[in-house]
Order: C-alpha cells, then structure tokens, then sequence
C-alpha cells in the first residue's frame, strides 16, 4: 500500500500533506478508486454502537493495516461483509458521486455519505475536527475536505454536532429548507423526511436559522433555545426536555410522552414494527429512561408495569403488537 495512504488514515500527515494528498486524489481516477476502497474498509472497523470507542477503533485501525500489508484486499472484503451484517450497522460510501467527478479539476470536492439503518448509532469526526453523532436512520453527506470559505454539510435525520472552532470558516448544516450557521457551537438537528418539521436544539454557542425562501428572516438562537421549521413558518421556545439528547450516548429519555408517539421512536430505535390494536393505548402518557442495551423487548415489559396491556411478538417478522 502507498505509503502516503497509510500515513493519511494514522492521522501522521500534517495538513499540507493532507492537502496535497487529496488533490492528487482528485485528478488521479486509479488513485482515487484505491482511496475509496480503503476508506470503506477502515469505516467497517471504525464504527461501533458504542458512540466515543478510540480503543476501539484504533485497534480495529491496526487490524486494517495488517489485513492490507498482507495484500489480501479480496479475502479482507468478504470478511468486512460479514462483520458487518453481523452488527447491522450499514455504512454507505456515495462511490457513484465520488467517480462522478473524476473529469473535474483537481480542486473538485469528494463528496461521502454515511449512511445508519434503524437500529443503529454511531460517531464521526470529521476533517476539521468536528464531532458528530448520527441516530438512526439518518444520512450525512460531506466533503473529504472543506472549502476555504465555509464547511458545509446535508443532514436527514437526527444528529448531534460538536463543532470545531474555525472563526474563518463557518459550520452550516443544510436539512431540508433552511440552512443552520453554528461557530464553536453544540447542537442537535432533528429533520426525519416523514416529520412535517424541522427542529434545530441549541445546547451551547449561538445558531444562526436562515430559511431558504427567505433569508431575511433569519433568527438567532441562544443556549437552551430550539426552534421549529415547518413550511414557511419558525417557532422558537425554550428546550423543555433536555435529557431527550442522552440518546447520543445511548439513553433514551421520554418525559410526558404520549405513547403512540414514542412507540413510533423504539420502532425507529430498534427496527422493529409496533402495531396498536387499541387506539387508547398511543393516548397513554409516560415518562422514563431506557438504556439502547436494554432491547425492545425488556423496554416494552417495563411500560406494561404501568399500562397494562396485551402483547404478541411475531419473531420470524420481529412485529409487536399490543392490544
């Protein structure tokens, strides 16, 4: 493997060679087919439900390394496919996209998608240093490396970002019809395609939500502050339950939660199917914490000690349903 390779997945390029790296990338498509090709074989080790592993990953790393000194590319392929079917965690590189440019000039953008199936979380951190965590079911796009003037990235889905400080160029997160402006900024975004709204929630820092159809009306978010996009129109409040962003790190909060309501988030969860045969079940209200290594199973048992209800599980489709 070039060397230059395997110093850029250690992290021991500074950040012109990193720079440099990248563009011959760009202009070279035997370089840049190679370069995809480690890079989703490193993702299969690097990513783990448990959401900050740097043990982890920096085993799996040296495993990478290992596997691919010995030139055994083909046989490393197939063994990736079945951990990773094994953890079904689904971590999907846009290859199509990234070949798409190879006619551009060298400063042409790489551009990835991650991709986390229900079931699942995991944490990336980007090239600058950002930190983010993806729930379930979301998809993140995003440049092997920013431009000069801003980072930009596209969420759908949940995430929670921790942003690097670069007062140069700032952090804009685009879901659906607004853009979302961070500096130095802690925040979750929450833009599921089937949500009739977006919700941008301010931990720390200052957010900036323009939408697109109107950018003079952009407002400004302090800490504790969230606000909601649906259509033309934004609503701003305060954060009412804060615990409700454990789920980065594996804790599902509910706090006054209908049940209908919140039995759609386990199937999301756990990709499972919750069918309610009694309609005055999803009226119920419930207020708990579950750790995501509970399963749905032991979830549900524990709401049934405070709403009584009928449960049958069809295993071979993983159904729920509660009558």
């Amino acid at each position: 493997m070039d060397k230059q390779f395997e110093k850029y997945f250690g992290e021991e390029l500074n950040e012109s060679e990193r720079l440099a790296l990248l563009r011959s990338i760009a202009s070279d498509p035997e370089k840049k087919k190679l370069y995809i090709k480690y890079k989703n074989l490193l993702g299969l080790f690097s990513f783990s439900d448990v959401s900050d592993d740097r043990e982890e990953s920096r085993q799996g790393y040296g495993r990478f390394l290992g596997r691919l000194r010995r030139r055994r590319m083909y046989r490393l392929a197939g063994r990736c496919a079945y951990v990773a079917a094994a953890c079904t965690l689904l971590v999907t590189v846009t290859y199509w996209l990234t070949l798409r440019s190879v006619d551009k000039p060298a400063t042409a953008e790489i551009i990835h998608t991650l991709y986390v199936p229900a079931g699942q979380r995991v944490k990336v951190t980007l090239q600058d240093g950002t930190g983010i965590w993806l729930n379930a079911k979301t998809t993140l796009s995003y440049p092997t490396v920013f431009g000069d003037n801003e980072r930009r990235v596209q969420i759908e889905g949940e995430a929670f970002f921790e942003i690097a400080e670069d007062a140069e160029r700032p952090f804009i997160v685009s879901a659906r019809n607004v853009d979302i402006k961070a500096l130095g900024t802690t925040f979750n975004v929450y833009n599921y395609p089937n949500e009739p709204f977006v919700r941008a929630s301010l931990i720390e820092g200052r957010l900036k939500i323009c939408p697109l159809h109107a950018k003079e009306n952009a407002i400004i978010l302090k800490a504790n502050e969230e606000v909601f996009i649906e259509g033309e129109q934004m609503t701003k409040k305060r954060i009412a339950h804060a615990d409700y962003f454990l789920w980065k790190d594996g804790i599902y909060s509910f706090h006054n939660e209908l049940l209908g309501d919140m039995l759609k988030k386990l199937e999301l969860y756990y990709d499972v199917k919750i069918v309610v045969e009694d309609p005055s079940i999803s009226k119920w209200e419930y207020t708990g914490k579950f750790r995501q290594r509970e399963g749905i199973d032991e979830i549900i048992r524990m709401i049934r000690k405070i709403h009584r209800f009928k449960v049958n599980k069809d295993e071979e489709n993983n159904v729920f349903t509660l009558k």
